[in-house]
């Protein structure tokens, strides 16, 4: 079990940069004292390394853009105060003849050491990043994680890697290679087809022992995969990729309109980033290869990736044993908890409200018609109800909805943080109502679930007005007309009692019965 006491300082402030053949990605973050981790600042600068094609050697072009790059993110770190920057390139600078020449520039004009890794220790990073921040399933899953110069394929559970490869397919490498026409041509995709064959002999024998209908995705051309398909479908995603998810059918009816398109009506899509119009046709390619190749129905994103899994490397190898963290914990609740200690959450306080808010879902499961999955959902909507305090005690229930909606929370989708945020923002003073934005905006079964429950977290809210967990436990009894809760209380209850009353209103209306509390 994760240790329950929750350090409120970072122990270490660093900066790890993953240094791409399309951009540069760096991630600041602060590492506390149980192993955990903060994102303070995040910066992409794309530098197209390969524009020319991944020859022998970088551009000098190419090698100017990067150290452009690395200049800017080192101003960023030191602004931020990082401690130390981890720098590991992939791909393009790896296998480039000149590649040790960049790194040395990198050393001599920026001040920044750069680790050139090797493919299988790519694909160990990105795995560690995506058991991390996306819920796995309970099967090994298909990882791919799309980079310009090379693929990276993974299976996985949430406990161990099954297979690790890199392969040299990736969308820059394979656009200069094999793609000459606009818009592509049946011949030049049935060349890629073929490479793709070739070199995933290992991957598809691995598959084989793991079957899985479901992919996980990472890195920039997966994200932008989904997101186009989620604007296609009118469901774009307001908060974060993470978790987005979309099927094989609307990937294959999304690649049917849009492969035929030239670079000028690819330019015009929605969701796709600019840079990368030239090279989609190669990443759509290899997406439908892999769904038709595999038989998987699903795809799912993980937002995180290459500069995660250095930072958890980092964790894992560098601090010692006795502050890290325990890695294998469940990432959504991994993920609030990073979230509340941030915030300086009133723990005792929040821990004990969701045990009570718990136990009313369990004796009004039935009588409600509550969702199994929204069990978890209160819970954490209970922990960070109160980390709008954070920011002021003045509508402080409407801070915690904005910093639950931008927290960037890792493995749930986005009606998931939807719920929580909103059933945080409704634990006092109005409760839910049409002309309240971000509640207008839910389909109308969520906003069912939002008032259900609210009005459970309302009253267990109420039920430790003192913030000194004296509500032990509860009776629950139903009646015809009304709902009793009696009280074990470690000392008088009139606070508690009076708390939780002037809170009812919803229960009563959800419920359609009065409330009543004894102790």
């Amino acid at each position: 079990m994760m240790n329950q006491s929750i350090p409120r300082h970072p122990v270490k402030r660093i900066a790890a940069i993953d240094l791409g053949t399309n951009s540069f990605h760096a991630l600041i973050v602060d590492i506390f004292s149980d192993g955990s981790f903060y994102t303070v600042d995040k910066l992409k600068e794309m530098v197209l390394l390969a524009e020319k094609g991944l020859g022998d050697r970088l551009s000098d072009e190419a090698m100017d853009r990067g150290i452009d790059a690395l200049e800017k993110i080192k101003v960023l770190a030191e602004h931020q105060q990082a401690e130390s920057i981890l720098a590991y390139a992939t791909s393009a600078i790896r296998e480039a003849e000149n590649g040790g020449d960049f790194i040395q520039r990198a050393i001599d004009e920026v001040g920044v050491k750069i680790n050139a890794i090797p493919g299988r220790i790519e694909a160990e990073l990105i795995g560690l990043a995506v058991q991390h921040g996306v819920q796995m399933p309970d099967r090994p899953a298909l990882i791919m994680d799309v980079g310009g110069g090379s693929v990276e394929f993974i299976i996985a559970d949430q406990e161990k890697f099954y297979h690790l490869s890199s392969k040299k397919l990736g969308v820059a490498r394979m656009t200069a290679n094999f793609i000459s026409h606009d818009p592509i041509t049946k011949s030049e995709i049935d060349v890629l087809n073929n490479q793709y064959k070739n070199q995933l002999t290992d991957v598809a024998e691995a598959f084989a022992h793991h079957r899985s209908d479901v992919l996980i995705g990472s890195s920039g051309t997966m994200e932008n995969i989904a997101l186009m398909i989620a604007h296609r479908n009118n469901k774009t995603p307001n908060l974060t990729v993470n978790e987005l998810e979309f099927t094989a059918s609307e990937f294959f009816e999304f690649y049917d309109e849009t492969i035929k398109l030239n670079e000028k009506k690819r330019a015009k899509l929605k969701g796709l980033d600019e840079k990368r119009v030239k090279l989609l046709p190669a990443g759509l390619v290899l997406v439908h290869y892999i769904l038709k190749q595999f038989a998987i129905k699903r795809v799912k994103i993980s937002s995180q990736a290459l500069r995660e899994g250095i930072v958890l490397r980092y964790i894992k190898k560098e601090l010692s044993e006795g502050i890290r963290m325990q890695l294998e914990e469940n990432p959504r609740r991994r993920s609030v908890l990073e979230l509340v200690h941030k915030c300086d959450w009133h723990e005792d306080h929040s821990r004990h409200v969701a045990e009570l808010a718990k136990n009313l879902f369990d004796e009004l499961f039935d009588q409600l018609k509550l969702e199994e999955g929204d069990r978890e959902l209160l819970e954490f909507a209970a922990w960070m109800h109160d980390i709008g305090y954070h920011i002021s005690h003045r509508k402080h229930h409407k801070h915690a909805l904005y910093i639950i909606n931008n927290a960037d929370l890792m493995g749930f989708k986005e009606e998931e943080i939807d719920v929580m945020a909103n059933v945080a923002r409704y634990h006092r003073r109005s409760t839910p109502k049409s002309r309240h934005p971000h509640y207008k905006k839910l389909d109308k079964s969520v906003k069912e679930r939002v008032k259900k429950l609210s009005a459970l977290l309302r009253v267990a809210d109420g039920l430790d007005r003192s913030h000194y967990q004296n509500v032990r436990s509860f009776d629950l009894t139903i009646h015809d007309k009304s709902i009793n809760l009696t009280l074990n209380t470690e000392a008088d209850p009139n606070l508690e009692i009076w708390g939780a009353m002037r809170k009812r209103a919803l229960f009563e209306e959800i419920t359609g019965k009065e409330l009543t509390i004894t102790g």
